[in-house]
């Protein structure tokens, strides 16, 4: 595969020396473009020295632009990898500018974009970053990373750009493997329940369904056939699904059982825990001077230990959410013993969080092998992560 380099300026530049290395180990052809910032990490030399091939720092480059080099640079490539991807080159990007090499390839390519972002913790988090990602994500800009941890700058946080293995796995999931699920069926369940107290009125919760909704979309675009049993829900169905609208969590369980087989069951929906033992038939009239009706409550059926007990009709990966506001690890983690749940996906939906019904979210992986803190991801890259993970884990 021939993958175009791009390196931009920013402590992390000097991780790049060893991406190169394990690119060209794996004989992956590499070829190198240095923004000016960079060069003050890394020099073309040793750039050089590594690809073996030629690298590319200026736009009006002579001899390049004679035969319009950098057209040929954009188009020649199998991908086009921005490590590290700074603040300055992701707002660039989203903004469509040209104004050096580094941007006009990225503007004239025809090629898939990946980029590891690499920046200050407050960097990425600030609204302009975060505003650039969303757009750029949109467009279908793939992202690695960045990781939580300690920084050059002796700050902590996320925005440390992703790990040079890292970065090679997803290179080669992308170019190597672009249809990892075909074959696979993949069960997702999204949004919320409505449990009627009587025809007008319902007991719900804030579920939004983006999260569910983009977690269907990212195991279809990995080639699941994916269906989506949705309670009710704003967001549009993704394309290339097969939608199960439900209203429920006893009408979501029929759609689940009804759906199996399948190798993989997403439970996203945040399910209502309980509903109204005997819903009235017609709208309780409020009478003037009397007490408010008393709601009998019986517990709704847990469809995450259904399926996870299935036997087998079982789904081969079995994933389950835990909202939480407060202990959300140990409740996670209690949540995958007592459901029998392959892994548990945990956040923590404190309302400062404004994680649900938000465009971000901060999840937690809890496998048989510990906990996976992610960082802070605009739900559609967190979808992406989890259906990469599920690709590798039915491999």
């Amino acid at each position: 595969m021939r993958i175009l380099l791009i390196i931009s300026g920013g402590i992390a530049a000097y991780k790049s020396l060893a991406l190169i290395r394990l690119l060209r180990a794996r004989n992956h052809g590499v070829t190198c473009v240095l923004t000016r910032n960079a060069a003050q990490f890394v020099t073309p030399l040793s750039l050089q020295a590594l690809s073996e091939s030629k690298v590319y720092t200026d736009l009006f480059s002579l001899t390049d632009e004679s035969e319009m080099g950098h057209i040929q640079l954009s188009r020649s490539a199998d991908l086009l990898v921005v490590a590290p991807a700074s603040a300055d080159i992701l707002a660039r990007m989203a903004a469509g500018l040209a104004d050096d090499l580094a941007a006009t390839l990225l503007l004239a390519t025809d090629k898939p974009v990946l980029v590891a972002p690499a920046m200050n913790v407050r960097m990425w988090l600030h609204a302009a970053t975060r505003a650039n990602m969303a757009t750029l994500q949109a467009r279908g800009i793939r992202v690695v990373g960045p990781d939580e941890g300690p920084m050059a700058c002796n700050e902590y946080g996320p925005g440390r750009m992703a790990e040079p293995p890292a970065i090679l796995a997803a290179i080669e999931a992308f170019l190597d493997t672009p249809n990892p699920l075909a074959g696979k069926h993949a069960l997702v369940t999204s949004g919320p329940t409505h449990e009627p107290i009587d025809p007008v009125r319902y007991i719900a919760n804030r579920s939004s369904g983006r999260q569910g909704h983009a977690i269907a979309a990212a195991l279809a675009a990995l080639g699941a056939r994916v269906t989506l049993v949705s309670g009710p829900v704003s967001v549009p169905d993704p394309p290339g699904i097969t939608p199960h609208h439900v209203e429920t969590a006893s009408q979501m369980l029929a759609a689940c059982e009804e759906a199996l087989p399948a190798d993989v069951a997403v439970f996203a929906a945040a399910v209502a825990d309980w509903r109204v033992a005997n819903a009235a038939a017609g709208k309780i009239k409020k009478q003037p001077g009397s007490a408010p009706p008393a709601l009998e409550l019986v517990p709704n059926p847990d469809i995450l230990a259904t399926i996870a007990a299935a036997g087998p009709r079982r789904p081969r990966l079995v994933i389950g959410f835990a909202a939480e506001t407060s202990e959300l690890l140990a409740n996670a983690q209690s949540k995958r013993a007592r459901k029998n749940a392959d892994w548990i996906v945990a956040n923590d939906v404190s309302p400062e969080t404004g994680i649900m019904g938000g465009a971000d979210n901060t999840v937690h992986l809890i496998t048989a092998g510990g906990v996976e803190d992610w960082p802070s991801l605009a739900k559609d890259e967190v979808a992406r992560r989890l259906a990469a993970r599920i690709a590798a884990e039915l491999a």
